[in-house]
């Protein structure tokens, strides 16, 4: 590795010697001249080189700063989602499934912001204005003080925003904009990645908040380049089932507040409508308890959420039983029934095993072990879970139950909705327990002799 080659500089005037002298040639000054070693060796073009920019400064850990400013929009879930309103300079990006309603969601989250004041400009790549002046009406948003404009021109935006300096920029969406220094077609890699650093940067120099909108692959992933995710501040997804009214905004990154937080609305002919007790709604329509039907008492985020989830177990004619699953992991379900099988002498060989969260939501957190059990022996052995019992708990593949965090807040979300009782895991940290009378398990052995009444 070639040594770097070391320069002489005055202090005074910042002259550049090739040696070291007494005085300095430019300003005259006497015994200023200082060895300096350049910040990067190698070509100019590639390397820092030996020109020096401008020193930082520094701060220590024990520095207090006040927490960024936040805008609400009146949208209680999105504010909830966002960690507690919009941050000034942020970059907001939101993916989710075609027809799935994020252009309804931006657009009631535009009239809101806009209601409570705010300058906001929507700009759209894939519908023209007088759509998007159709869609807000039929929403009742005809009178919001939205801006609106039809365009791809990156250029011709930024000049655009430059000059209205907005207080939110609604871009729909990201693949649709193009740079015209970037030689590539609209929606490729490298223009998504030009037009999404364009964009931030604009957000952070002129203090406007920018959400960007973002197709998604037939894996449910963001189209384009992971890099994009790491741009922004926030990544929102928005979920849900086509055949379910409800939909899902959950929280993935989000540097101004808590990750995995959920918002949850309905899809009404008026557009999306809050919902304030999801766990009502999700338990609103639940049928009379049969044989294989658990309440998970779930967190999503920092809130508590209660689910049903089902079970279905029946003689297969099949040389391999299926394994479908709806809401849930299909590899944690493989998990769940081989520790079934080897700890208490349970299987499943021979049967259809169908698992489905109600509700359309996806449950990811490994406390729903414990309630898949409960369904899945539920539905084998026809003896079903008491209806006012709520269950929760991680199963280990020794088949001990392991402690879940907050049992107390999903313990008092139950209480509220009228639930008397709950099995967990031995050793949660339940706290009051809202007056339930709880049943704490220490392994999956308990719960096949106390519960189901076999050896």
């Amino acid at each position: 590795m070639a040594k770097p080659v070391t320069q002489f500089v005055c202090s005074e005037c910042g002259a550049v010697h090739k040696k070291w002298t007494g005085r300095c040639e430019s300003c005259g000054a006497w015994n200023t001249i200082q060895e300096e070693v350049p910040l990067a060796s190698g070509p100019s073009k590639r390397a820092l080189g030996g020109a020096k920019g401008r020193r930082m400064a520094l701060t220590d850990l024990a520095s207090e700063e006040a927490p960024p400013p936040r805008t609400l929009s009146g949208m209680a879930e999105l504010d909830r989602v966002l960690g507690g309103g919009l941050v000034p300079a942020s970059a907001t990006l939101v993916g989710g499934d075609p027809g799935i309603g994020k252009s309804t969601l931006l657009l009631q989250a535009a009239a809101a912001f806009a209601g409570a004041g705010h300058k906001v400009v929507y700009v759209s790549g894939e519908e023209a204005t007088a759509q998007v002046r159709m869609r807000a009406q039929r929403l009742g948003l005809g009178g919001a003080t939205v801006r609106l404009a039809a365009e791809t021109n990156l250029r011709d935006v930024i000049t655009t925003l430059e000059a209205e300096a907005p207080d939110l920029v609604i871009i729909d969406s990201i693949q649709t904009m193009w740079v015209d220094t970037v030689e590539s077609a609209p929606g490729s890699v490298a223009q998504v990645r030009a037009s999404a650093h364009e964009l931030t940067t604009f957000a952070k120099r002129r203090g406007t908040s920018v959400i960007l909108v973002g197709h998604v692959t037939k894996e449910g992933q963001i189209a384009g380049p992971r890099v994009v995710e790491h741009m922004v501040d926030t990544v929102l997804y928005f979920e849900g089932e086509r055949g379910h009214q409800f939909r899902i905004l959950r929280a993935v990154k989000n540097r101004f507040g808590p990750a995995d937080e959920i918002g949850v609305f309905e899809m009404t002919g008026g557009g999306l409508a809050e919902v304030a007790n999801p766990s009502a709604m999700f338990l609103g329509d639940r049928e009379s308890p049969a044989p294989g039907s658990v309440v998970f008492a779930g967190i999503e985020g920092t809130r508590p959420l209660l689910v049903e989830i089902q079970a279905l177990v029946a003689p297969s004619g099949l040389a391999q039983p299926r394994r479908a699953v709806v809401g849930w992991d299909g590899g944690r379900l493989s998990m769940i029934l081989a520790v079934l099988e080897a700890r208490t002498g349970i299987g499943f060989a021979g049967l259809d095993v169908y698992l489905n969260v109600a509700g359309g939501i996806r449950i990811s957190e490994p406390a729903a072990d414990l309630a898949v059990a409960c369904a899945l022996l539920s539905a084998r052995e026809e003896a079903g879970v008491p209806p006012d019992t709520v269950v929760f708990g991680e199963l280990s593949l020794s088949g001990a139950l392991r402690p879940v965090a907050q049992a107390e807040n999903r313990l008092k979300e139950a209480a509220k909705l009228g639930f008397t009782a709950a099995m967990a895991p031995k050793g949660c940290k339940t706290g009051d327990a809202g007056g339930m009378k709880l049943r704490l398990l220490p392994d999956l052995q308990a719960l096949v002799g106390e519960v189901f009444g076999a050896g």
